[in-house]
Order: C-alpha cells, then structure tokens, then sequence
C-alpha cells in the first residue's frame, strides 16, 4: 500500500509483485523527488521491506501526516492517516466474509503473549476515538463505507 504527498512516497508492509517488470517503474515514478518511508505493520509483514528500502534508501519512521498506534499485546503497529482518515492495520483487523473482524485466534498462538481475541479487542479499544471512514487491512477487502460502525462492531464481537 503507498501514501504519497507532495514530499513523501510512504509505503505500508509492501510487497513487489513477483514478475510484474513494469512495477518498479510505477513505483519509481512515485517516489521519484519524494522522501520515501518504508514502515511495517507487523514482523510477519517484512516481506519485501528489505528491497524497497535498500532500492529506496527509505526511512522507517513515520512522516509528519502518518501517526503509528503501537499494541505491544499484538506486536503490530496500526498507522493512521487523519488526511484520508484511513487506518491501516497488519493481522488485527481483517475482511471477514464481508465484515471488518477481528483476526482468527489461532494468528494470536504466534504472538509472544498470546493473547486472546477479547484481549486484542479491548486493547484495540483506543482506535474507536479516531474519526475513521477507511479501513485498509492487508488480508481482504478494504472496508469503505461505515468504517467506525465496522470497527466498532469487530471490536464487541470479542
């Protein structure tokens, strides 16, 4: 995923599609005169991190406009873009036969705490305050359209 401002080029847990030549122009473009911030939801989620920020000489920081909301219990950082009131989440928060849900209890065994889905969903709690129209989550379909009341609802569902 890319956030792009007139001065960053900021890409989420990202992942070059394998035989795809024409991505690292499409990528280039983008990045072309802008700093380029390379940051990671999740260690499962390093994938092509490596390569971007190596072809990129990329930051792992986030830039002013991109706010990390770090859940030690979940080992993920969720990012916030108020601009576009977006939320990016790693595994917490997945598409679920159409809804926005909290991820399987089985993904939270690999966790050093292993916490259950009641634990993640109250730590999660703190994103409710957020005014978010977008969740963008890397395993399913974005939610667009009553993003809070879906979040909400994966979060009592615990």
């Amino acid at each position: 995923m890319l956030y792009e401002t007139a001065a960053d080029a900021v890409f989420f847990d990202p992942l070059a599609p394998a035989g795809e030549a024409g991505f690292w122009d499409w990528a280039d473009e983008r990045c072309d005169g802008r700093r380029v911030t390379v940051l990671e939801t999740i260690a499962f989620h390093r994938r092509g991190r490596e390569e971007f920020a190596a072809r990129y000489g990329a930051a792992a920081v986030p830039p002013a406009g991109v706010v990390a909301h770090p859940f030690p219990v979940a080992q993920e950082t969720v990012y916030w873009v108020p601009e576009h009131r977006a939320l990016i989440p790693g595994d917490t928060l997945i598409e679920r036969d159409g809804e926005l849900s909290l991820c399987p209890p089985s993904w939270l065994e690999y966790l050093e705490a292993s916490p259950t889905q009641a634990t993640l969903a109250q730590a999660l709690q703190e994103l409710l305050a957020l005014d978010v129209e977008l969740v963008l989550v890397s395993h399913g379909e974005p939610t667009t359209s009553g993003a809070h009341e879906a979040l909400a609802r994966a979060l009592g569902a615990a």
